[in-house]
């Protein structure tokens, strides 16, 4: 891999988008500039006429080990590149994991819709033996039951890809290298599904059924702000502001 090369990578065809975390020779760590452009590609399925996303990631070892330490996620922050979080989403994503799936990562593929992991994923999240945490983790205990999640969180415990199903953080292992087979399966249906069904029902266990944790509702709040804040408009009133003129809006 090239260093010009691209940090994620966006394919479309047949009305799925294949979303890739291209980082292996970083085992796939989220360093600021990665999360950045995995955010701009959940953007890019957002506003395309893609039906569902596959999110999985390049090379065998890890879907992720979380946040690059020496490059943290700062601005972009982590959040942003959440799927339903830092972008929200009516249209559904699946995760693909093949390998670690560690800290952060491990965020992504619980916002994920559904997922699909292979025999050789393992699952942890070893912040709390670290010292840091940015809190969307809590979201676990609203997704899973509450004893597994606590245990999860809290001890750093590594999950195996058998473990992970029968607790319910993915639907399916399949044998190694075949992740991403078995999500364009699921993928396949949701193309030609009726997207207004579809999204009516994202919202309604968005909105109404699945609790938001704090940092989740902080980092919905942070959205609606940081879109202003590097809209084209807020750029034109300080302009206008500048040549004492009326503003020229265009709600972008």
């Amino acid at each position: 891999m090239s260093d010009q090369e691209p940090l994620v990578l966006y394919e479309s065809s047949d009305r799925i988008a294949r979303i890739t975390i291209n980082r292996p020779l970083r085992l796939n760590a989220l360093s600021n500039a990665l999360v950045a452009e995995l955010r701009d590609a959940f953007i890019r399925y957002r506003d395309s006429d893609d039906r569902c996303a596959i999110l999985t990631a390049s090379g065998n070892r890890a879907f992720s080990v979380g946040a690059d330490i020496t490059d943290p996620p700062v601005d972009p922050d982590l959040w942003e590149c959440m799927p339903g979080v830092g972008v929200v989403l009516d249209k559904p994503v699946i995760a693909a994991v093949s390998g670690y799936c560690v800290g952060g990562a491990y965020c992504l593929v619980q916002f994920c819709d559904m997922a699909v992991a292979d025999e050789t994923a393992e699952f942890f999240y070893p912040e709390a033996q670290l010292g840091f945490c940015g809190g969307l983790i809590a979201s676990t205990a609203a997704r899973i039951p509450h004893k597994v999640a606590m245990e999860f969180m809290l001890t750093g415990a590594r999950f195996s890809a058998e473990r992970a199903r029968e607790c319910g953080m993915v639907n399916r292992v399949v044998p190694a290298g075949e992740h991403v087979d078995a999500a364009l399966e699921w993928a396949r249906t949701l193309a030609v599904s009726a997207p207004m069904v579809v999204g009516m029902l994202k919202r309604f266990v968005r909105e109404t059924v699945t609790p938001l944790g704090p940092s989740e509702q902080h980092a919905r709040a942070r959205s609606e702000l940081l879109a202003i804040r590097r809209s084209a408009d807020q750029a034109e009133g300080g302009l206008a502001f500048r040549e004492k003129r009326i503003p020229v809006f265009t709600g972008r």
